[in-house]
């Protein structure tokens, strides 16, 4: 029976995922580890409402494990030698250089992981890959281990995490499936054995899905893929409703009551975003071509050029809505995280957006509940667009709706927050320039309410 775990990346998915094993499995102790001394004081902070990342409900989670069997360190060495099980749950961007640039994994921090644990390990140790990886990784990391000369046994999992930011709670305390990918030799089928009977403690044996390594490294892409290609068609239908007359709203409920289809991501939008649909496709792509598989790159990559173009054709319909010229008007955005319910701005689409709209040299402010100033001028100087001094002279971070909104002569809803629906809009109406246009990047709001106070309304897809 596992009795210490350590988890090697304090992020969105290291830092919630032990914290339910942690809360589950009282039993265990659990260790997070991050070099990021920042990243571990937040979670280490006495108020709970301060940890650095926000997902509803854990808050709560950390508070009651926390101290307990619960622990967030920068003193990696020590936790990787005192765990029996470690978990590499460290970013994986894609490559901004070299072979694969713009598209392959960048696996530089997988495998400095897989060195640190080499040259620390002095007992047998199970190594399980939460990280999103691109297939046949798990041979490297435990080359790497094998030849490390410390006579230490290492057993690789596959372990990936399906999670959706917003709900990640939610979806550990009740997930559809855990899957573990484990070798088919004894040691590694007790290793399978030694996870799974973790996840027992709260998760039913039935969701509990075991593979071998590869199986399960590539059914986290291909899931993810699967789940961007809904968006990315139904989006792809959004246009062709704007032109035809049709709702993309009725096409979406319609095809949705078919059992074979359902209702899941077939809510069109301004664009996918995120850490993990993109790159984890763009991942898939690299890996067909590798294989010479260029008709299979091709099908997985049109995904991504519909989510590009979705967003494309969203600034462009400002413009072209604001009598062809931005120039100088002032655009309100409501939201910057890529989704509700949480603080994570990777991919979002507010961000090409705002680059759009900033090159025709309109005055973006924007509004989001969560996401902090130096986090949106990141978002936009990682771009490399303009100059750090252009972004912040175009765009502007205020702390209350209103004020984002006073004086605009449109607003941009990006992000599906709830309480933008509660805001006082004639309120707001009353202190913008006219004609007052909103542009409802998430089909949010309530189109026939707007329209009678005096908006000029647009959605996607009607």
């Amino acid at each position: 029976m596992i009795k210490s775990i350590c988890c090697i990346g304090a992020g969105y998915v290291g830092g919630p995922t032990m914290a339910i094993i942690a809360q589950k499995c009282p039993h265990i102790k659990v260790t997070v580890v991050d070099l990021n001394e920042q990243r571990i004081a937040a979670w280490n902070d006495p108020n709970v409402d301060n940890i650095p990342i926000y997902e509803p409900g854990l808050s709560a989670i950390v508070k009651e494990a926390r101290g307990r069997n619960l622990f967030f360190s920068t003193a990696v060495d020590e936790a990787i030698e005192e765990a029996e099980m470690i978990f590499i749950s460290v970013n994986t961007p894609t490559k901004t250089y070299g072979v694969g640039k713009g598209m392959a994994a960048d696996l530089k921090y997988i495998e400095l992981c897989a060195r640190q644990i080499a040259r620390v390990a002095t007992s047998n140790k199970i190594v399980v890959e939460k990280s999103t990886l691109p297939v046949r990784t798990a041979s490297a990391i435990k080359s790497i281990l094998d030849h490390t000369g410390n006579g230490v046994q290492f057993q690789i999992l596959s372990n990936p995490e399906f999670l959706a930011e917003g709900t990640a709670v939610e979806d550990l305390l009740a997930p559809d499936r855990v899957l573990i990918g484990g070798d088919p030799s004894d040691e590694g089928q007790k290793a399978i054995e030694a996870l799974v009977n973790i996840y027992a403690n709260w998760v039913p044996s039935e969701q509990i899905l075991t593979t071998n390594v590869w199986s399960s490294e590539l059914s986290k892409l291909t899931a993810n893929a699967f789940l961007a290609q809904r968006v990315s068609s139904i989006n792809a239908m959004s246009e062709l409703c704007e032109r035809t007359g049709a709702d993309v709203n009725e096409v979406a409920k319609a095809i949705g009551m078919d059992s074979r289809i359902g209702s899941k991501f077939l809510k069109s939008s301004v664009g996918f975003g995120g850490s993990c649909f993109q790159k984890d496709i763009l991942n898939l792509v690299y890996i067909a071509k590798s294989y010479g598989l260029n008709e299979v790159a091709d099908y997985w990559e049109q995904v991504i050029i519909m989510n590009d173009h979705q967003k494309r054709r969203f600034a462009k319909n400002i413009i072209k809505t604001l009598y062809n010229t931005v120039s100088g008007k002032k655009i309100a955005f409501l939201g910057w995280a890529f989704k509700k319910d949480t603080n994570d701005t990777r991919e979002s689409a507010a961000i090409y957006v705002a680059d759009d709209l900033l090159a025709e040299q309109a005055q973006v402010t924007v509004y989001d509940p969560k996401v902090n100033e130096n986090q949106i001028y990141f978002d936009l100087n990682y771009l490399e667009t303009r100059s750090d001094e252009a972004n912040r002279n175009g765009l502007k971070v205020a702390h209350d709706p209103y004020d984002v909104c006073k004086d605009s002569h449109a607003i941009a809803v990006l992000t599906e927050w709830d309480a933008f629906v509660t805001y006082d809009w004639q309120k707001i109406y009353d202190a913008m320039q006219k004609p007052a246009f909103i542009f409802d990047g998430r089909n949010l709001l309530n189109k026939k309410e707007l329209e009678r106070i005096g908006f000029v309304y647009q959605g996607i897809g009607s």
